[in-house]
């Protein structure tokens, strides 16, 4: 990294995939119990690039190509958890995380309650997700309502380059399993980082990226620029919008979400995942029941289709844009407020 790149803080303009590969490395060099486990995570440095030189650095042991047997990678790195390593799984796209559901679901998410507290699993599944490179089918998936219905995993999703790095590492200094959702569409986005970052965010702590008091936007990962957007968008309208970015699914921020919606009264939930019993659906019942007497309008949900994902051609009708946001937004029953 040239020194043109950096600025005079000590902080340089990285993407969000070399935010993680940074904290991978960090991780990696700080505590020699974590271990890299993944398909092309070796030579290639990942589909994405995000675990590109590590192999060179640590070495193959730390660093391991496996074969294309999802259920027998999580297998692996459940076992080497259970003997006292930490494991990263890197599974290459979404929807290629299928076949080792069940590992997850039946040992990984119960091991530490199935021991009664003896036995901490602390292992840290990757999963490139969502939409918006034009994917081709079981290449675009919005999997994130399987992984927060499933008692005992932490659910974390980034939606910016600091909370990449900084949640990458609480994750893998966790002793409870995470499922970490990286917003594959963001992974180009760059923002300045230091070149050693301090702030690793807590699990279940949310962000106001956008104070408003019109109206509260409740986002998370690959929806947050398209909230942000739609804020900005808004004020022609004269709608003054917050956005909140939730960055862990599970544990849900109850407080500071219900806060914001308690203080504008209006809420509006936004993912790329289908509507139906999705996550917005359970977001939307915590704040009905926590501020149903502040509310001035139902808690609306702007959404993916309840379909399978579409091909690349018509991704763009199928996720949630700034257009769809403000829509939602003009059905806030203003004329009762």
């Amino acid at each position: 990294m040239t020194t043109a790149t950096r600025g005079r803080s000590g902080t340089a303009e990285v993407s969000l995939a070399k935010a993680l590969n940074r904290a991978l490395r960090d991780a990696m060099a700080d505590d020699p119990t974590v271990h890299l486990l993944g398909e092309d995570i070796g030579a290639l440095g990942g589909v994405f690039r995000v675990t590109d030189g590590l192999a060179a650095e640590f070495g193959e042991d730390r660093c391991t190509d496996t074969p294309l047997a999802e259920a027998g990678i999580l297998g692996t790195a459940t076992g080497m958890a259970m003997y006292g390593l930490r494991p990263v799984v890197e599974m290459q796209f979404d929807a290629f995380a299928y076949p080792a559901f069940e590992q997850l679901v039946s040992h990984v998410s119960r091991m530490r309650n199935r021991t009664r507290g003896a036995m901490p699993l602390p292992l840290t599944v990757r999963i490139p997700y969502g939409g918006g490179i034009g994917g081709v089918e079981h290449h675009s998936d919005s999997s994130e309502t399987y992984y927060m219905a499933t008692p005992g995993l932490h659910v974390v999703t980034p939606a910016t380059v600091a909370d990449a790095y900084g949640l990458l590492r609480r994750a893998i200094a966790s002793d409870d399993p995470v499922v970490f959702l990286e917003p594959k569409r963001l992974y180009w986005a760059k923002e300045p980082l230091p070149e050693r970052p301090a702030d690793v965010p807590p699990f279940g702590r949310a962000v106001i990226r956008r104070r408003g008091d019109s109206a509260t936007l409740i986002t998370y990962g690959p929806s947050l620029p398209v909230c942000l957007a739609a804020a900005e968008a808004a004020r022609a309208e004269g709608w003054d919008l917050g956005v909140i970015d939730l960055r862990t699914l599970v544990p849900f921020d109850d407080e500071t979400v219900c806060a914001e919606v308690r203080r504008t009264g209006r809420a509006v939930v936004v993912h790329e995942a289908a509507g139906f019993a999705g996550p917005g659906a359970e977001i939307a019942a915590r704040v009905t029941e926590r501020c149903f007497h502040h509310l001035a309008a139902p808690v609306l949900r702007v959404t993916g289709f309840d379909i399978p994902y579409p091909p690349p051609l018509l991704e763009r009708h199928h996720l949630p844009d700034a257009d769809r946001v403000l829509d939602a937004v003009a059905r806030l029953q203003w004329d009762l407020g």
